[in-house]
């Protein structure tokens, strides 16, 4: 581990489902501990850390209007499930030993710090890693489109997508056995061969601030280190082509 860091700052973006384990839901603690611990090895080799986590493990808003719940009510209620993701994830980075805040979009004093973005850059200046939750605080916005927000205003160098496998791919991996993976992409590629790794208000977020997109398994032993250092297995969407 004594190569230096690709990325000085990053924005981790967990999907809910990563802390599930073998679950069909909730939260599998020895899931959020392997993670945590993950990000302490991001930590410990300079990287600055911040990460927003996802909902669908809990609820998903989309789901919820589907089946006849009001959209901006069944999006706030995803919002929550966040919260509860983030103060998991919380323990689990205290339990390692990394120093980490949360900070809400939507306000909630008695488990968390409000969004602000110099008291966040500060945290991070600090070593600490920031989670960020309850997404943008606004209904129809993804956490995906929240992750790339933040990495914009935390003036991040990448935003990482740690997913269930390693990288885009021209097919879905898991049933067409003949998927290829792709090394690197252009934001234009993305949209236009509607690939479906973040959706497009994310990803032309990330274009118009030239943040570059790297898709990952984070389910990979030292994963999130291993690309931080330039040699894992992964996409990098945008950045240098």
């Amino acid at each position: 581990m004594g190569a230096k860091p690709k990325y000085k700052r990053i924005l981790l973006k967990l999907s809910g489902e990563a802390l599930m384990g073998d679950g069909a839901y909730g939260i599998d603690p020895e899931t959020a501990a392997r993670v945590s611990l993950e990000i302490k090895h991001a930590r410990d080799i300079g990287t600055e850390v911040c990460v927003v986590v996802g909902g669908g493990n809990i609820f998903r808003g989309l789901k919820g209007a589907a089946e006849g719940l009001d959209r901006s009510t069944a999006d706030y209620m995803g919002m929550l499930a966040t919260v509860m993701n983030a103060l998991a994830l919380q323990n689990a980075l205290e339990k390692a030993g990394v120093d980490n805040r949360v900070l809400s979009a939507i306000p909630m004093a008695s488990v968390s710090e409000p969004y602000i973005r110099r008291r966040a850059i500060r945290h991070l200046e600090k070593g600490r890693v920031v989670i960020f939750a309850a997404g943008t605080g606004n209904p129809f916005f993804t956490t995906d489109t929240a992750a790339a927000l933040r990495a914009a205003e935390m003036n991040c160098n990448a935003l990482l997508k740690g997913t269930q496998v390693d990288g885009i791919y021209n097919a879905d991996p898991k049933v067409d056995p003949t998927a290829t993976r792709y090394d690197a992409l252009s934001y234009m590629d993305v949209l236009k061969q509607d690939l479906k790794v973040m959706d497009a208000a994310a990803i032309s977020l990330s274009r118009e601030n030239n943040i570059p997109i790297v898709v990952f398994s984070i389910h990979g032993e030292n994963a999130l280190v291993q690309v931080l250092e330039g040699h894992g297995t992964c996409t990098v969407v945008g950045g240098e082509q």
